[in-house]
């Protein structure tokens, strides 16, 4: 049969198949390669150059930086004092804890630049919190996994670092473009999550005297301080987004080791382990893409597909829900990083077809993959939470619906009026 002897054909089943069977991401990625290469001869000797090649960028560097920084961060208890002075700024009024689990999921988000990290980082001090507060402990876990999913949109984020290194476009401008969508999702989250709480009658617990709240601020102001520093000095022109990230790193540092005195050589270690298990895991992810992501540009996969959306319909508007109905179908299987690599070449005739701002673009399908995140049947995020809480995840998807539902109504707002996404990194002259 001429479909058997395609290799268009064995691109998508031998990485479809693998994935199927539970084989990591990374691995069915670069066996499909490797395979179809192989047979059909396209120059196998070249992989391992291009493997290399793929990670060997500068802007990628920012990725480990991040992760570490964000580690560093949660270790020495930085998301710890954060809450701690959330919970005294909001004491018992309706729906004030879980309005501030959003905002510090948010604040978090533009630490970490992961919504699984935020979610253990903040979810092991939050949901024992608002559980005590009397909040319903599924419902407290939800609102953690659903807002943590904010940490891929929410600068500095490396879904952008990958994005902006895959479409060539300026890692800051991505920044730029994502605090206006980040704060909307939010803002959605914040006004369903205090609906729900006051429904419900949930409340927190009555602040401390003044003493106690200032001396809250007190523990908290170097945390607060890591987000100023890292975007300030970016959109002030001090340092790159790789720079930043390094910066970050001895932040961190710096106050773990004297400031708070948390910081030891056993933590130090377990600090390093964990960031060199997780860079190693999404860089081998974005090799292994990046190969795939040749692959089909090679054998006319991307070309295929792209004319198949485009042929669909001559409509902008319907073209663009078609996307964002696969790109969420997506997210609820994929990893971010991986359907970035897979995707955006896809879809990259698509945007330029349509006269569509790559930066827009990129900001809107990183509002999908966030909610894909949280949205069954893997739904990382949920998963974290679950495992955090001790719940099920039946029991915690639940009440996630009509937060996922607050987060499409922001993702439809973002696509409908792109001057939102592009209106501040315009007016910083990065575009």
């Amino acid at each position: 049969m001429p479909l058997l002897k395609d290799p268009v054909f064995w691109t998508l089943v031998l990485f479809i198949a693998p994935l199927a069977v539970r084989v990591p991401i990374g691995v069915a990625l670069g066996m499909a390669t490797i395979v179809v290469v192989w047979v059909w001869d396209m120059g196998y000797q070249m992989l391992s150059y291009s493997f290399y090649a793929g990670i060997a960028k500068f802007p990628l560097l920012a990725i480990p930086f991040f992760i570490l920084a964000g580690i560093i961060m949660e270790k020495v208890g930085i998301a710890e004092r954060i809450v701690g002075l959330i919970k005294q700024a909001v004491g018992d009024i309706t729906g004030g804890l879980a309005v501030a689990t959003v905002v510090v999921a948010a604040f978090w988000g533009a630490v970490s630049g992961s919504g699984p990290a935020t979610v253990a980082a903040i979810g092991l001090i939050l949901i024992p919190s608002m559980a005590g507060a009397g909040y319903d402990k599924a419902f407290a876990t939800s609102v953690i996994a659903v807002s943590s999913g904010l940490a891929i949109v929410i600068p500095p984020s490396i879904a952008f670092i990958v994005y902006g290194d895959i479409m060539q476009q300026s890692v800051g401008a991505m920044f730029a473009a994502g605090v206006v969508p980040g704060l909307i999702i939010a803002a959605f989250l914040c006004v369903f999550v205090y609906a729900i709480s006051k429904k419900h009658g949930y409340k927190g617990q009555p602040r401390g005297d003044r003493a106690v709240v200032l001396c809250a601020i007190k523990d908290a102001a170097f945390g607060l301080l890591t987000p100023v520093i890292i975007l300030g000095g970016i959109y002030g022109g001090v340092f790159t987004p790789t720079e930043a990230a390094a910066v970050a790193v001895f932040y961190g540092l710096f106050v773990g080791l004297f400031v708070y005195r948390t910081l030891t050589f056993r933590m130090l270690y377990e600090i390093l382990s964990e960031s060199v298990v997780s860079t190693a895991v999404v860089m081998l992810v974005v090799a292994c893409a990046g190969l795939y992501s040749w692959l089909g540009a090679t054998v006319g996969l991307i070309d295929k597909i792209a004319g198949i959306l485009l042929s669909a319909s001559s409509n902008p508007a319907t073209i663009m829900l078609m996307i964002n109905i696969i790109l969420l179908f997506a997210g609820m299987l994929l990893d971010a990083n991986s359907i970035m690599y897979i995707f955006v070449p896809i879809l990259t005739p698509i945007i330029r077809a349509l006269n569509w701002d790559p930066v827009w673009f990129g900001v809107m399908m990183t509002v999908n993959l966030a909610i894909g995140q949280v949205t069954p049947p893997v739904a990382v995020n949920l998963f974290v939470g679950a495992r955090i809480s001790g719940l099920t995840m039946e029991q915690i998807s639940r009440p996630a619906i009509p937060l996922i539902v607050a987060a499409l109504l922001a993702l439809a707002l973002l696509c409908v009026f792109p001057s939102l996404t592009l209106f501040l990194p315009r007016t910083m002259g990065l575009m």
